[in-house]
């Protein structure tokens, strides 16, 4: 079965280019975003990477570590980390998995095979402390994802968890939220004293919560 939403995601120890990784030691009690690459030495994967490296302050401000994954081998690693460096700008500064052997690949199904039955689709799993899939996005291989968007629905979560409010379409940080069909009106009184608009009984708006979550880098 695929992993659903929800699901406590599987453990795996794989070889990186920081060493061998155990998911569960390395997530720690943080979050963890892992990230697939279709493959090595490519176009548009060099400039994913770069961009990650250069997030790095910003998944760090929300408890965060990142996590790539390619099929191709540590040695094969090795050498595109000095073409990102020389390409983008910046060091690699996070684990990029060397899955030669599909471990990981095919225990999250990253490999779908009407796409290519080689190579990993572009995956996304955003997984919380308690190890439970809370996200997944996939993409093609010649599309590039938006690492600042990925951002911002870490930002949605962790609002959700601390503050039980979901984030209206669009949503960028510091704008309005909406408060949760499961929080009663006499329970958001006391959590959310600055009161709300009740556009309709089941949608509730109200500021964000104050010093909820980092301002992302994209809205500066």
């Amino acid at each position: 079965m695929p992993l659903q939403l929800g699901d406590i995601v599987p453990n795996f120890q794989q070889v990186s280019t920081e060493g061998t990784i155990d998911l569960y030691d390395y997530a720690g009690d943080g979050w963890v975003i892992l990230f697939s690459h279709p493959k090595d030495f490519t176009p548009v994967c060099t400039t994913e990477l770069g961009a990650v490296a250069k997030l790095k302050d910003e998944f760090a401000k929300r408890n965060v570590k990142v996590l790539g994954l390619s099929v191709d081998s540590l040695e094969s690693h090795k050498g595109w980390v000095n073409d990102i460096e020389e390409t983008q700008g910046v060091k690699l500064n996070f684990p990029l998995l060397a899955d030669a052997d599909r471990k990981v690949a095919d225990l999250y199904g990253m490999i779908h095979p009407n796409s290519d039955d080689v190579f990993t689709v572009r995956s996304v799993y955003i997984i919380d402390p308690n190890k439970k899939l809370r996200l997944t996005l996939t993409y093609p291989a010649p599309t590039g994802r938006n690492f600042v968007e990925i951002l911002r629905a870490v930002d949605s979560l962790q609002l959700t968890d601390k503050h039980k409010v979901a984030t209206p379409v669009n949503w960028k940080h510091g704008e309005d939220v909406i408060i949760l069909p499961s929080v009663t009106d006499d329970v958001a009184k006391d959590m959310f004293p600055g009161g709300w608009r009740a556009l309709k009984p089941y949608l509730r708006v109200t500021k964000q919560p104050e010093a909820a979550t980092p301002e992302p880098v994209g809205n500066r």
